[in-house]
């Protein structure tokens, strides 16, 4: 398949235009840089645009030949969400119109687009399932559950075929070392825990070891980036057959919490993570897992890599490795 992957020089995207050209597939990647990265592009071409240039991605749609789309660009930081709803807005949702505007200019109708548990907000039950009510709680969560919707209507309106995925906590990196995670600045869990063992921070910030769990902290369902992207080479074979459209989450239906999480760091590592206790912040559940069985069903799908030992031995090689793959 020729596929377009936006936001393809992204932490997500990259791992997955990479998995599709390890298939045999054509990843052309559109990414305007903002916060992608070019060294992250080695699997295929790359086009540097903006999802606001229409004209650039009929252009890039047209000339590539392109029969599908998975469609990661976005910008994704909750706390910035709640202080730049507008870029949000007009980034995420504003930016997906456009291409869902294009794609349909140019007849390409399949998409998969990276959706997130954050369309669900504070958790009414555990653990999550598609069913749950989605009540986003920052214009973030908001931005990706307005272009479901899209999504939706574009399948009924004008015959698209879709694939939402909503993702839990992605981590790790390519089991070879050469491609991860590179965030700035960077608020997941597990590469500031690096970054504290290697003394690039004082000390990991703990938030909230009062939380009603086994250890009184935070709770989260930690899935592989690999297995992340393999699932989403699943769903687009499956519409591209013919499969109906659909929303499903992407989990391993466990948890770990930050102690653990903590703890596998330092077996892994044999160094001593230096830890600064802090207050909840606030808005953050106790904990958040994914009911993930709709999606193993559907897709035929099960996180091979998501085992948190494994997570950080993945990640803890890339550290290891940035510098020479990424120049950071």
């Amino acid at each position: 398949m020729r596929i377009l992957v936006t936001g393809g020089a992204g932490y997500i995207g990259s791992h997955t235009a990479r998995l599709f050209a390890e298939y045999g597939h054509e990843a052309v990647v559109y990414d305007n840089l903002s916060r992608g990265h070019r060294w992250a592009v080695r699997w295929g071409p790359l086009v540097v645009g903006d999802l606001a240039d229409g004209e650039l991605l009929r252009k890039t749609l047209r000339e590539r030949r392109i029969e599908a789309v998975v469609h990661f660009a976005a910008v994704a930081l909750v706390a910035e969400s709640m202080k730049a709803p507008e870029l949000y807005f007009r980034n995420n949702t504003m930016g997906s119109l456009t291409l869902l505007e294009s794609m349909r200019a140019e007849g390409v109708e399949t998409i998969v687009f990276s959706s997130t548990c954050a369309t669900y907000g504070h958790p009414v039950r555990l653990p999550l399932d598609e069913d749950h009510p989605q009540a986003p709680v920052s214009p973030y969560g908001e931005s990706k559950l307005m272009t479901e919707k899209m999504l939706r209507w574009y399948g009924e309106c004008h015959g698209f075929r879709w694939s939402a995925l909503r993702y839990f906590n992605a981590c790790g990196a390519h089991p070879d070392g050469t491609l991860g995670e590179a965030h700035e600045p960077e608020t997941h869990l597990i590469p500031n825990v690096l970054r504290a063992v290697k003394g690039e921070l004082p000390y990991l910030e703990m938030y909230g070891t009062d939380y009603p769990t086994p250890d009184g902290t935070a709770v989260r369902d930690y899935i592989h980036i690999v297995d992340l992207a393999e699932a989403h080479l699943k769903a687009l074979e499956r519409l591209m057959r013919g499969g109906e459209s659909c929303a499903l989450n992407l989990g391993t239906g466990r948890g770990n919490s930050v102690r653990e999480v903590v703890h596998a760091v330092e077996e892994v590592t044999g160094r001593k993570v230096p830890v600064r206790e802090c207050p909840r912040r606030p808005g953050d559940p106790p904990e958040l897992v994914a009911d993930p069985r709709r999606a193993f069903a559907v897709l035929n799908w099960k996180p091979q890599l998501s085992e948190i030992r494994t997570v950080v031995e993945t990640a803890w090689k890339w550290e290891r490795n940035k510098a020479k793959y990424s120049g950071l």
